[in-house]
């Protein structure tokens, strides 16, 4: 069960554009998910944000849930002008979920959420969001299990009035963004060309690999040896 609490309010004398979050950032650590993926065994119940009215809203997972991620992502996925906020959770019984949250109805809410991946300590490491179709949304990113089943996986958010989903369109193997024990996720996209692409390394973190989605589907293809993190945030410059 979700808790959500609104802690400040702004009233405006005029009107305005519709209500946006512009800062989301974790609070409430906790050690009762200790799986240390992250470096350590703390991870956070309360998701916190502002907006742009002034107001800052909270939600917390009182029991079973905890945000198991490096920090909140904030993206306009469905190009209305406000922004979501993508987040990674993990159950204590099924493991990690991408989830969406945002704004409806002046209160914050768990928008979507792709399936829990079964099985505690099982987890997923979030990459970011660009118009991968040309649709003039955002597609959402990640690894699925970079540990193990190093899975990348392209999701679509679609909402519609209240309801809201997340669908999986892609995936491609043999793709990794996270060590154990690193605090931080080593990937991302660059838009280099025309079409943007999804930096990573190979499953034995042996090349920094981009991937494209083309025709459908994932394409992936080596685009220099892997020489640490910071070799990635040159690929991600447009270095290679």
């Amino acid at each position: 069960m979700l808790r959500a609490s609104v802690l400040g309010l702004a009233f405006l004398a005029t009107p305005a554009l519709a209500e946006t979050i512009t800062w989301a950032g974790y609070d409430g650590p906790t050690t009762r998910y200790p799986h240390g993926v992250l470096g350590d065994t703390t991870e956070h119940t309360i998701l916190r944000v502002k907006t742009d009215q002034g107001r800052a809203l909270a939600i917390e997972w009182p029991t079973n849930i905890v945000f198991e991620d490096t920090d909140p992502l904030l993206v306009d996925l469905d190009a209305d002008g406000t922004a979501e906020v993508l987040t990674v959770e993990s159950h204590q019984s099924y493991g990690s979920r991408l989830s969406v949250y945002r704004l409806y109805d002046g209160s914050l809410s768990l928008a979507a959420a792709t399936a829990f991946i079964g099985q505690p300590y099982r987890w997923m490491a979030k990459i970011g969001a660009a118009d991968f179709t040309g649709d003039g949304h955002k597609e959402i990113a990640l690894i699925d299990r970079p540990h193990l089943a190093r899975t990348l996986r392209l999701y679509r958010y679609k909402a519609i009035g209240d309801t809201a989903t997340l669908t999986q369109i892609a995936e491609a193997p043999n793709l990794s963004n996270h060590q154990i024990g690193w605090p931080y996720i080593a990937s991302g996209i660059r838009t280099c060309g025309h079409n943007p692409e999804i930096i990573t390394a190979n499953a034995d973190w042996s090349h920094i690999m981009a991937t494209t989605f083309e025709n459908g589907q994932l394409t992936s293809r080596p685009i220099a040896p892997y020489q640490g993190p910071e070799s990635i945030q040159g690929a991600l410059s447009c270095t290679p």
